[in-house]
């Protein structure tokens, strides 16, 4: 998978060279690349924001280095060898922002399945809508939220995008079934889990995990999963309605 990601603070994804998606960009599984807008202006003084029109606090992103760097980010040097599938083959343009869908682990499922990912992060008061608009022509725009509450910008939701993302490509993970038990993966929380010693602090293990009895450990660990979620997270119970 290719991800490419845009921001004025480029050396906020410096944590990304780390554990497991380090080694999956220094193994060749990800190809993740991260650019400064900056590059795209052509002042002296590098200016990404101007005052909006209408009146109002704080600046607004300009349009122009956006539509110059997803011009060069969205471009396929065999573009014209490949004119038929030019449709599959667009990027996938996602712009963190409070007004868009909801991240959920779905999302990210879906979204590591597509061949090139262009992380756009805005700052200050958003990014001029015409950007949007223009980023349509040039691949599927997606706005995604994290959640209910607004970040100074797109960096951290970027780098919470991408890590969810990154590890359910093939290979990253060096376990695959790690994944399948987690939380969310099939609509429930996660069990807990214990490690030696058996007795810490007063506190023991479950007796069930200490059986061998596979069927009953795998019992107890999917009614802790019902019970942890229906007071954790009722909300992702079948017929919650809150």
């Amino acid at each position: 998978m290719r991800i490419d990601v845009l921001s004025i603070f480029p050396s906020y994804f410096d944590g990304l060279t780390l554990s497991l998606l380090g080694k999956a960009r220094s193994a060749g599984i990800l190809d993740l690349t991260v650019r400064d807008l900056r590059d795209w202006t052509s002042d002296r003084h590098r200016t990404v924001d101007d005052t909006p029109y209408g009146g109002g606090a704080g600046m607004v992103m300009k349009p122009e280095p956006w539509a110059l760097a997803l011009d060069e980010l969205a471009a396929r040097p065999d573009d014209a060898a490949h004119a038929g599938d030019a449709e599959q083959n667009r990027p996938t343009i996602i712009f963190p922002s409070p007004a868009g869908e909801v991240f959920t682990q779905a999302t990210a499922r879906d979204l590591s399945s597509r061949e090139h990912l262009i992380f756009g992060c805005g700052r200050y008061e958003g990014i001029d809508e015409r950007v949007f608009e223009y980023a349509a022509a040039l691949g599927e725009v997606r706005l995604i939220s994290l959640g209910d509450y607004v970040l100074n910008g797109g960096e951290v939701a970027t780098m919470a995008m991408i890590e969810a993302i990154g590890r359910l490509i093939p290979g990253v993970v060096g376990n695959p079934e790690s994944l399948v038990e987690e939380s969310h993966e099939d609509g429930l929380l996660e069990y807990p889990s214990y490690t030696k010693p058996s007795t810490w602090r007063e506190r023991p293990v479950p007796e069930v995990l200490l059986s061998g009895n596979h069927a009953a450990i795998a019992a107890w660990r999917r009614d802790q999963q019902i019970e942890r979620t229906r007071t954790r997270r009722p909300d992702l119970l079948p017929g919650d309605d809150s």
